[in-house]
């Protein structure tokens, strides 16, 4: 086999260079990952020596020089295998290479930041014991993420494949370590306003170190995000990674903080109202840092959907469909707890503080997540036809799989309890929180069985062939069709199976029809007009307005 004349590297099988690739970077990333170590612990030794004696400790020590002297000879033939064989456009192009970037990226990214943000926040907090140990470990994993930072944007050598990945990474880790840092900081000083606990300050430190303590890391976070999602241009991605990290953290994971944020809140306050059976330190608690959790997560959550509002199709509807989604799961939660608060009446009274705390629960969840859910599913039904079966696919999954458990966990306590286990009271005691959870779970399969038994019911009918021929079928030239978010769907079921021009006007409101298509279809037959105004929905509104023949034609949709 001859060499490539521009690289002088000689061509492989497929498989056998794939195996090489594999075993190359595994090496590479194993070796880096050993002398990073080695020179961390070093340079913390460095650091430390006019504190501490080298022979207090000779073991670290000489691991440490093993580590260095041994794994970096070998990491620099690994590294420079590979940085050879990267002359050949076919390497960087290989999903190896942009697989062992990515993640000795965000290895070295999270290692580094981790040991360097831990001992500043420590060395705030008055805690100076550990500080230049994990700062010689953080400048260590630091010179490995500035040397692959630096390897991302080169010309010849940088990744093809996977080339987003990085930046992507650590703009979730940025965004995920700044809000939890941020959230805990913010709800140490809640908590402080608040007199929830008077203890917050550590013996010999006062309770604000702590705090700059957690900004730290807050800061760091924030500047980690800031770098990737800015300096590093993840802001401008368009690609389909990209849109699904935007989605699923800055819209999903963000919204779910703050709805779990609001909704603990909520329940505090339902507890001060009704349920005093606690001290009033206990009962307000959880409040701070729920409070900040929902503060936090309702501006990042409101951020990335404005971001994703501006994005090109199906972005904007995968958002909404997410928001759908966590929302779901919030009432449908909140609906099975309050089931099983209702069926733990049976058992003890709902004066106790288990009952009834059980109830206020449930009833803050359903509180949060029903009226969202109801605007964010309105919205959502007027998006692409494809992505919402994709939704009702996913619910009947998911609800079938908690369905089958919860059936199980059923069955178990059933037979525990015929077979005469008494270690509970009884058995509605053992069954009723998965009863509670199997009873939201049937709801919610219920209800987006009809959605997506319709909307298969107007796809069959819109890819049902029409009969061929020059005149139209029941002599309509023309409908103008009046309806909601499955206007879409009706349109081309009608101009299937009528041969009419089909003008589409969509309602202000969203909401669909729960008529069939058979009486939609219905409808149109024997008025013997050649122009018909359709209104269908919402709900089962259907009106059928026979138009004048010599009206002018409007356009089809």
């Amino acid at each position: 086999m001859s060499a490539d004349r521009e690289t002088g590297i000689r061509p492989v099988a497929p498989a056998l260079g794939t195996l090489r690739r594999i075993i190359l970077y595994i090496l590479l990333f194993a070796l880096l990952s050993i002398t990073a170590s080695g020179v961390g612990s070093l340079l913390g030794w460095a650091f430390t020596a006019g504190d501490v004696l080298v022979a207090a400790d000779s073991s670290s020590l000489a691991l440490a020089l093993a580590l260095t002297l041994v794994g970096g000879p070998l990491g620099a033939v690994a590294f420079w295998a590979s940085w050879r064989l990267l002359r050949s456009p076919a390497e960087r192009r290989s999903t190896a290479w942009g697989v062992y970037f990515s993640a000795m990226y965000i290895t070295s990214l999270i290692t580094a930041s981790s040991f360097i943000l831990g001992g500043l926040a420590h060395w705030i907090g008055g805690d100076t014991g550990s500080v230049k140990t994990s700062l010689g470990q953080g400048l260590g994993w630091a010179a490995v993420w500035c040397w692959h930072r630096w390897m991302l944007v080169h010309s010849t050598r940088g990744p093809v494949a996977l080339a987003t990945v990085p930046t992507l990474l650590g703009w979730a880790f940025g965004l995920v370590l700044g809000l939890g840092a941020a959230s805990n900081a913010l709800g140490l000083l809640f908590d402080r306003a608040l007199g929830a606990q008077e203890d917050l300050a550590v013996v010999g430190s006062p309770w604000w170190r702590g705090a700059l303590g957690l900004l730290v890391w807050a800061v760091g976070g924030a500047v980690i995000w800031w770098w990737h999602w800015f300096r590093s241009g993840a802001s401008t991605l368009h690609t389909t990674l990209a849109g699904v990290a935007v989605v699923s953290l800055g819209v999903g994971v963000s919204s779910i903080l703050a709805l779990g944020g609001v909704g603990i809140v909520l329940f505090v306050l339902l507890r001060l109202g009704l349920d005093r059976s606690d001290p009033l330190p206990i009962v307000l608690d959880p409040a701070p840092e729920a409070l900040a959790a929902g503060l936090l997560g309702l501006l990042s959550w409101l951020y990335h959907a404005r971001i994703v509002s501006n994005r090109p199709a199906p972005l904007p509807a995968a958002a909404g469909l997410a928001i759908s989604g966590v929302t779901l799961i919030a009432w449908a939660s909140g609906l099975g707890v309050v089931v099983n608060a209702g069926l733990s009446t049976a058992t003890t009274r709902l004066g106790g503080t288990d009952s009834l705390q059980l109830l206020l629960a449930g009833l803050s969840s359903l509180a949060v997540g029903a009226p969202l859910w109801w605007f964010s599913w309105r919205s959502a039904r007027s998006f692409d036809q494809q992505g919402r079966r994709i939704y009702l696919v996913l619910v009947f999954g998911i609800s079938a799989v908690v369905s089958l458990v919860t059936l199980l966990v059923i069955g178990f306590r059933l037979f525990e309890f015929i077979l005469g286990d008494t270690s509970t009271s009884g058995l509605l005691e053992r069954v009723r929180a998965p009863l509670g959870l199997l009873v939201a779970t049937a709801l919610v399969a219920g209800y987006h069985f009809v959605l997506w038994r319709h909307a298969r019911e107007l796809t069959e009918h819109a890819e049902a062939p029409g009969v061929p021929g020059s005149r139209p079928k029941l002599g309509l030239a023309e409908v103008v069709l009046v309806a909601g978010a499955d206007a879409p769907d009706l349109a081309a079921v009608i101009r299937a199976h009528t041969g009419a021009r089909v003008t589409v006007l969509l309602r202000q409101e969203p909401a669909g029809t729960t008529l069939s298509v058979e009486q939609v279809l219905q409808s149109l037959r024997g008025h013997g007009a050649r122009r018909i105004l359709l209104l269908v929905g919402p709900g089962d509104r259907l009106e059928v307005t026979a138009l004048a023949n010599d009206l002018p034609m409007i356009g089809s949709g």
